[in-house]
């Protein structure tokens, strides 16, 4: 936008400018849904990739690997912040998040082109993780570039509202992930998506990627940063100004501990934490899981937008601090009652209920062996089933014997539930995700705020990422670690261990944030 363009932009009238600023929301909101989508893709298939890329012999460390590799591309966003967030603060924020979105869509399109750990080895995880950073990286410049850019068009009174638009975008990208996962494994047959379906969601995302630069490209500077940059205001060197004065980097310091880092943690708890505690701790069939939180997603995404515009009214700190505070003392006893939902001491086995079969073929490898799947099939009378599969390798003189004893069969079961606990597990994670939206919804005009237009970008990335891609990326591996042990070591309530990491940096947030930031919402640095 040149200097005459941000003339007539601010002697626009009020309606003029709120029709250009939902061309900027659109713009920016598209392409931002779509690297979401990109980055959320991987952690929805988390279960399905982890039999794809790492060795099979141990489904566990698979998953964890998997995990792994998920938190590697949260754990580099920071990195991401800095790199493109300097040159968001020296040549614009257009130009920086067009980049962003280029490396973010070839490298999900080329994880779907990755061939397995069978076909090449080692190698496939190796890729996997490099296209993983890439993602990471460009994730870490693209959100920074979207919130400034709208926030420096919105009103000074009505930022939080506005910039709520572009926070909408991280939920409604895993909304569709999960949409687009469930119509390709209800097209596909269950054989067809293990063995090639799942690469569609990947391979889509270059089409969308496509259409979203199109529309970037024809957008304009924004006016704060284009008046500053007709005026030399510019920073030279943003990154030596962001984090070498000590008064503004008080400020980074704060925010990540006293907001950013509680609102991660809080929002991956919500919405992907639950989606593993579901799948991987309650058995629940991953088809019942997809829509169950695709359900909750949608219903819960309104309210970023209202309480970005609450915010408007009482103050950021205020919608926030609550939200953490709430999620706080709530999350134990909802996954308490998340889990005991299943429990199936209290149903009863419907009349003919338990069906079984058993099968045999030649082993895929090994051609003088035999597989044996044994499966089972039990009806509740609530309309609850349970599927257990057990395939046992068999050799012509009997069960393989490994480490001098026979091989263990690998055992998988999972749970169809019945409509009463889908819907009741609906609104167990809708809590969740107002929990979300209370945190998140503020975040973006609360650090767009606390820094100056010349250094904003590069200021307001670095404690955003590391909240969200350091405390929040952990999140899922780390959690699911305390599970495992302490299921390994029989405690009685295992399956809520993993709460204590969320509730643990939530808590310590709040605490910082409750005494160290203001309520008032700041417009000084205009």
């Amino acid at each position: 936008m040149s200097d005459n363009n941000q003339v007539s932009y601010e002697n626009m009238t009020e309606r003029q400018k709120n029709r250009t600023i939902w061309g900027v929301i659109t713009a920016s909101s598209l392409g931002t849904l779509i690297e979401w989508y990109d980055f959320y893709i991987f952690g929805s298939l988390a279960v399905v990739l982890a039999t794809k890329f790492f060795p099979s012999d141990n489904p566990t460390a698979a998953f964890l690997s998997t995990l792994a590799t998920f938190a590697a591309g949260f754990v580099v966003r920071p990195f991401g912040a800095l790199f493109f967030g300097r040159l968001g603060d020296i040549i614009g924020r257009k130009y920086t998040f067009l980049v962003t979105l280029l490396i973010m869509g070839f490298s999900t399109f080329l994880i779907g082109c990755i061939p397995s750990y069978e076909t090449i080895g080692f190698l496939a995880p190796v890729l996997i993780l490099i296209l993983r950073l890439l993602q990471g990286l460009a994730l870490g410049g693209e959100y920074g570039g979207a919130a400034t850019y709208v926030a420096e068009y919105a009103q000074p009174g009505r930022r939080g509202y506005w910039t709520s638009w572009i926070q909408t975008t991280a939920t409604a990208g895993l909304f569709i992930s999960l949409i687009v996962i469930l119509v390709t494994k209800t097209t596909l047959s269950a054989e067809e998506f293990d063995g090639w379906g799942w690469r569609i969601p990947f391979w889509i995302s270059i089409l969308m990627v496509g259409v979203s630069y199109i529309i970037r490209r024809n957008m304009k500077e924004s006016p704060l940063f284009a008046k500053a940059k007709s005026e030399g205001k510019t920073s030279k060197n943003p990154l030596k100004e962001s984090f070498g004065n000590k008064f503004n980097f008080k400020f980074v310091l704060l925010a990540l501990f006293g907001a950013a880092m509680g609102q991660g943690v809080i929002w991956y708890t919500g919405q992907f934490y639950a989606m593993s505690f579901l799948q991987k701790v309650m058995n629940v069939e991953s088809a019942q899981v997809d829509s169950l939180m695709a359900t909750a997603l949608f219903l819960g995404t309104p309210f970023f937008v209202f309480f970005g515009w609450l915010s408007d009214k009482i103050g950021r700190k205020a919608v926030m601090m609550t939200g953490m505070l709430i999620a706080i003392l709530a999350y134990r006893p909802i996954y308490d009652s998340m889990f005991k939902s299943v429990n199936l001491e209290n149903k009863t086995i419907a009349a003919n209920g338990i069906t079984e079969t058993r099968t045999a073929k030649i082993h895929d490898k090994i051609t003088t062996d035999s597989l044996i799947s044994f499966h089972k099939e039990t009806l509740y009378t609530d309309g609850t089933l349970i599927k257990k599969d057990s395939v046992v390798h068999w050799s012509p003189t009997g069960p393989v014997i490994k480490d001098g004893k026979a091989e263990e069969p690998k055992v998988s079961q999972s749970i169809k539930l019945a409509d009463n606990t889908k819907w009741y597990l609906v609104f167990m994670v809708f809590i969740q995700v107002i929990f979300v939206t209370m945190v998140y919804g503020p975040i973006a005009a609360f650090l767009v705020e606390m820094f100056p237009v010349r250094i904003r970008y590069t200021s307001m990335s670095l404690p955003y990422h590391i909240g969200n891609g350091v405390f929040g990326g952990l999140l899922p591996a780390v959690a699911t670690y305390l599970v495992t042990t302490g299921k390994e070591a029989g405690h009685a309530t295992w399956y809520l261990e993993g709460l204590w990491y969320p509730i643990g940096v939530a808590g310590v947030c709040l605490l910082i944030g409750l005494f160290y930031l203001k309520n008032k919402n700041n417009n000084i640095h205009d």
